[in-house]
């Protein structure tokens, strides 16, 4: 078997893989980007999940906030972004009413504190914010820019906002606790806290600061924090990031398995049952680092990654109705819907989860795509009143999987799901659940081991590991392009270019572009 060559061999054709193909292949490199799948874009993917039911589902991811606009327009990317107008809706546990936060209506946000009793809540609220917005605006721009230490990213923070204390209250105080010391309501305390379980499987207050990480990388996005919904769904992004690829000149091969990457760069792959070869200057993984280590053959270090979410996608004939008849369910749905996310629930599903079981009622929060971009449903499903919901379960981790098969889990967790967005409707999700040609519910749910199976996740881990901090330690070693860009692994030449890369959670390409970057700077370019 012959070995042909390239420059670089990026190794994953999610949207991380093509971002890095599009800017080396764009400076002049020869790029053979491999992918497992017929389809590309990884996570990042639009799919037509129901039968017969004309719509374009964000299947796994769905919302977009950390894509920097650098990367827009160094690439030349068509994409849209739609605003929401509403933050989030949140319904107090076993009342008719819920708190409304509405982006362009301050005085309506503020009678919606009032209403659930949260009044001393309405200032801290506007003054948390205003200093996340703050810490966004001070580390964000950095996230495309080889990294910084921790002492010049605080000095950063602090010199950029005039606040010294800030970086403390985020950065070295467990978020829970800056959280509870902050706010009085168990209902606002636990909308907080979300932005730091999303993914991450941690208590109120986490003293190993797993929370305050993904928390931070939630309120920093587009130095404003907002999550914005992509025009077309996912899938639209991926094929930007496609068509970029392409378009420089970049090699692509689908339904290609890689087996193994030799210490000389050598990437063995498998197409259509014939075994092949290719060789490489650099080889960028747009994979796990668990991953890279099986194809190097040898042992993962580190404990293994875990998961720690549900999703649930649906598509419904229209909207259901809310117990809080004071509001429209556009408004509602038309930010993210947290369902028995308040404070003290989020500790007892924590609890209950750590001991191995659903929690009940499960943490929920979910997305209306259609209200914002009703492009995804076809004109007929529009007509209809039709639209797609994505609920995403907090408190769900991999460590389940031990305690009954997958197949008994998805049931389990779709249940738990159902029961959960029951408790604040006004009428059974079911009977709004639209059907499809076949005459089966439109609603499908993905475990952490239903994404490891699918697109390789390890332990269902949506970032391949634990996240890391946007800075590295005062003492880290930063002597090569790679430790610089922080996508360097052990082996020479061979690059992190995925999430698992610092800096790399998300729909965001920065891990693609700063694996390119560091190659770039050692090409002298």
């Amino acid at each position: 078997m012959s070995t042909q060559t390239c420059d670089v061999v990026i190794v994953g054709g999610g949207h991380n893989g093509l971002t890095a193909a599009a800017y080396l292949a764009g400076a002049g490199l020869t790029v053979t980007v491999l992918e497992r799948l017929d389809e590309w874009g990884g996570a990042a993917v639009s799919q037509q999940t129901f039968a017969g039911v004309d719509a374009r589902l964000s299947r796994y991811s769905y919302l977009v906030s950390l894509l920097p606009q650098k990367i827009i327009d160094d690439l030349s990317l068509s994409i849209a972004l739609a605003k929401r107008r509403y933050s989030s809706y949140t319904p107090v546990p076993g009342d008719t009413l819920g708190l409304l936060i509405d982006n362009e209506d301050a005085d309506l946000t503020t009678e919606s504190f009032a209403r659930i009793g949260a009044s001393a809540d309405a200032d801290a609220w506007n003054t948390f914010y205003s200093e996340t917005a703050a810490l966004a605006q001070a580390l964000f721009p950095g996230v495309t820019d080889p990294l910084i230490t921790r002492g010049e990213a605080r000095e950063r923070v602090s010199s950029m906002t005039g606040d010294s204390a800030l970086w403390d209250r985020f950065i070295e105080t467990p978020i829970g606790d800056t959280i509870e010391s902050t706010f009085q309501n168990d209902v606002v305390k636990g909308v907080v806290l979300t932005d730091g379980l999303i993914g991450t499987f941690a208590p109120n207050s986490d003293p190993d600061l797993d929370a305050n990480k993904c928390f931070l990388y939630h309120v920093i996005g587009g130095g404003t924090g907002d999550w914005d919904v992509p025009i077309g769904g996912m899938g639209a992004v991926s094929g930007a990031l496609l068509h970029a690829a392409r378009t420089a000149g970049a090699t692509l091969v689908s339904g290609a398995t890689v087996t193994s990457i030799s210490d000389d760069k050598v990437v063995s792959y498998t197409q259509d049952g014939q075994a092949h070869a290719l060789g490489g200057r650099y080889v960028l993984i747009n994979a796990a680092p668990t991953e890279l280590a099986t194809l190097r053959g040898r042992p993962a270090v580190g404990p293994a990654p875990e998961g720690a979410q549900v999703k649930v996608n649906m598509v419904l004939q229209r909207l259901p109705k809310l117990k809080d008849a004071t509001l429209s369910p556009a408004a509602a749905f038309g930010g993210t819907f947290h369902i028995n996310e308040t404070w003290s629930q989020l500790h007892t599903g924590f609890e209950a989860a750590q001991g191995g079981s659903i929690p009940d009622p499960l943490p929920c929060e979910i997305y209306c795509h259609s209200l914002s971009d009703p492009s995804i449903l076809s004109p007929e499903l529009q007509q209809s009143g039709a639209h797609t919901l994505t609920v995403f379960g907090l408190h769900v981790p991999h460590r389940l999987t031990r305690t009954m098969d997958n197949d008994s889990l998805r049931d389990a967790l779709q249940e738990a799901v159902v029961a959960s967005l029951n408790s604040v409707l006004d009428e059974p999700l079911e009977d709004v659940l639209l059907r499809d040609q076949n005459g089966e519910l439109c609603i499908e749910t993905k475990t952490t081991q239903d994404l490891e199976d699918a697109l390789g996740l390890p332990g269902g881990n949506i970032f391949h590991g634990p996240l890391q901090w946007p800075f590295v330690e005062d003492d880290e070693d930063l002597s090569t392009p790679e430790r610089r860009w922080g996508v360097a692994t052990e082996d020479d030449g061979i690059l992190l270019c995925g999430s698992g890369a610092r800096r790399g959670g998300a729909v965001s390409g920065i891990a693609g572009h700063n694996a390119a970057m560091a190659i770039l700077e050692r090409e002298g370019s």
